[in-house]
C-alpha cells in the first residue's frame, strides 16, 4: 500500500521570560515600557488580593462559592489590557483577571458570587456576557457573538476563556467548529492549569497539546507560557487584532499552575504533590515580572509597599460596598433576565415574592 501526507501541522510556543525574569528572545516594544509593565504587576497584585478577600468572605458565611485564580493571573490581566472597550468579553467561572481588565468592577463581581444577580449588570462593560459556571457551554456563546458581530460587519472581537478540562466537553468543539467554518473574529483562551477539579491533564487527554484540538476544526492553534505576562499579552494581542479584522479565530493555550483549590468548594490537599506545587510556586507570574521590573530598575521595595497599601484600600472598599448592598430578593432571578416578562412566567415571579417573604 503506497501512502501520501496530505496534511500537516505544528504548534508554535511562546515565551519571552524565563522563571527568573530573564528575556529568553527579543522582547516586544511594549516590554520595554516600564510604566506598561509595572501596571501591569499592580493589576495581577490586585486580582491576588481580591482573591485572598473573595475567599475570606465565602469562609466567614458572606458569600457563595467562589474560584481564586492564584499563580494564574497573568492569563486574564494579559488578554484583558489588549481589549479594546468595542470587545465582548464571554467568562468562564475564574475570568475575574479578565473581567477586572474589561471595566466590571470588585463590587459587581462580589454580588454575583453573593448571590445577587444585579452583579451581572455591569455598568461598564455592558455587553460583556455575564460568568458562565455550566462547563464550556461559554464557547458557544462566544461563536454566537462573534457571529453577529460579523452580520453586522464590525471591527470587534470576541474573547472567551476555558479550563484545560473543559476542552472535553462536546460544547468546546462545536464551539471551535463553527468558529473556523464561519471564520469568526473570536479568540478562545484555554487555562491549562494542569487540574480539571482533581483530575490531572495526563489522564484529561491523550493529546501533547491542548493547543492541537484547534486543528480539527481549521483554527490557529498556539501555546504560551501562561506564567510570562509579556508572552501572554503578546500573543493575545496579535489574536485579537486577527480578529478584528477576518483574520478568523485563534486558539491560545496557556501553560500556568492552579496554586489554590478549584473552588472555595475543593480541598486540593487531598490529590496535589505537595512537591509539585512547591516548584510551580517558583515559577508563579508575580515573581517573574518583579524580577524584570527590578532588573530594568523599575521596582523597588517603597512601590511594592505603596502598590500594597493602595490596593488593600481599594478592595476593601469594594467589599464594604457589597456589605452594605441590599440583600437579593427571590424575584431578581426574573428581572434580571427578561426585559420584559412573559405573561406565563409572571404568577411564577408571584410565587417567588410570597416564597421570599416566608
Amino acid at each position: 500500500m503506497t501512502t501520501t501526507t496530505v496534511a500537516s501541522f505544528e504548534i508554535k510556543y511562546h515565551q519571552y521570560l524565563d522563571a527568573n525574569g530573564k528575556p529568553t528572545k527579543d522582547i516586544p516594544e511594549f516590554a520595554k515600557d516600564m510604566n506598561i509593565m509595572r501596571e501591569l504587576y499592580r493589576d495581577m497584585y490586585k486580582l491576588r488580593v481580591f482573591d485572598a478577600k473573595a475567599y475570606a468572605l465565602q469562609r466567614t458565611g458572606k458569600m457563595g462559592t467562589y474560584p481564586a485564580s492564584l499563580g494564574q493571573e497573568a492569563i486574564g490581566i494579559g488578554y484583558g489590557d489588549v481589549m479594546t472597550q468595542e470587545d465582548v468579553l464571554i467568562p468562564y467561572y475564574r475570568s475575574t483577571g479578565g473581567l477586572l481588565k474589561h471595566g466590571v468592577t470588585m463590587e459587581e463581581i462580589l454580588l454575583y458570587w453573593g448571590g445577587d444577580e444585579a452583579g451581572s449588570n455591569y455598568s461598564v462593560a455592558k455587553e460583556d456576557f455575564p460568568i458562565c459556571v455550566p462547563i464550556a457551554n461559554q464557547i458557544i456563546h462566544a461563536s454566537g457573538v462573534a457571529k453577529a458581530i460579523q452580520m453586522r460587519k464590525q471591527k470587534r472581537a470576541v474573547v472567551t476563556e476555558i479550563g484545560e478540562g473543559g476542552t472535553s466537553e462536546g460544547d468546546f468543539y462545536e464551539g471551535i467548529n463553527v468558529a473556523g467554518v464561519w471564520n469568526l473574529g473570536v479568540v478562545f483562551f484555554i487555562n491549562n492549569n494542569q487540574w480539571a477539579i482533581s483530575v490531572p491533564t495526563d489522564i484529561q487527554t491523550a493529546c501533547e497539546t491542548y493547543a492541537q484540538k484547534a486543528i480539527a476544526a481549521g483554527v490557529e492553534g498556539i501555546q504560551v507560557d501562561g506564567n510570562d505576562i509579556v508572552a501572554v499579552r503578546e500573543v493575545s494581542n496579535y489574536a485579537l487584532e486577527k480578529a478584528r479584522n477576518g483574520g478568523g479565530p485563534t486558539v491560545i493555550e496557556a501553560i500556568t499552575y492552579r496554586l489554590c483549590d478549584h473552588t472555595t468548594a475543593d480541598d486540593a490537599s487531598r490529590y496535589d504533590d505537595p512537591k509539585v506545587k512547591e516548584e510551580a510556586w517558583k515559577n508563579e507570574p508575580m515573581i517573574r515580572l518583579r524580577k524584570y521590573l527590578e532588573d530594568n530598575k523599575a521596582w523597588s521595595d517603597k512601590d511594592e509597599e505603596e502598590m500594597k497599601e493602595k490596593t488593600a484600600k481599594e478592595v476593601d472598599a469594594a467589599v464594604k460596598a457589597y456589605e452594605a448592598a441590599p440583600k437579593p430578593t427571590p424575584e431578581l432571578m426574573f428581572d434580571h433576565l427578561y426585559a420584559e416578562l412573559p405573561e406565563m412566567t409572571k404568577p411564577q415571579r408571584e410565587a417567588a415574592i410570597k416564597r421570599g417573604a416566608k
